[in-house]
């Protein structure tokens, strides 16, 4: 999994018990994951179709900073599903895990699914070029 993007829980973001809302977690979540999904099959016209289990296991509170995992689960002819690991930058503790997050590609003028073309085979490929060229691997000597 990697961890892509980062927040900070600000006093907005809170709920009556003084810990970060449920719904904007979730709100962060489709946004985080969509950006991901978008990246990854290359056109920003997706739709979110499903988001499946989502878990919280502990509060996130103000000034804390979250970040966001994302990793591929699988690759379908129109879809991506992704999961979504929120966690404490500090203490690595879970927030909140969101599984089974489906996105769509959409055809821009019939507004249907269509094919992406990817294949979770070629993402993989597409990651590991990327974490080479920003130099995240030890050099072979």
């Amino acid at each position: 999994m990697r961890f892509l993007s980062r927040r900070l829980v600000m006093p907005s973001d809170l709920n009556y018990a003084g810990s970060l809302f449920g719904g904007r977690a979730l709100e962060w979540i489709d946004e985080e994951s969509a950006i991901y999904a978008i990246c990854q099959l290359e056109t920003n016209c997706l739709v979110t179709k499903h988001i499946g289990a989502i878990s919280f296991e502990s509060p996130a509170m103000q000034g804390d900073i979250v970040e966001f995992g994302l990793e591929t689960q699988s690759v379908g002819r129109t879809s991506i599903t992704v999961t979504c690991l929120v966690r404490n930058k500090a203490t690595k503790k879970t927030i909140c895990l969101a599984d089974d997050i489906v996105f769509v590609k959409l055809d821009p003028e019939t507004r249907e699914p269509a094919p992406h073309g990817k294949t979770l085979e070629g993402l993989k490929a597409q990651t590991e070029r990327e974490l080479r060229s920003l130099n995240l691997y030890p050099s072979e000597s």
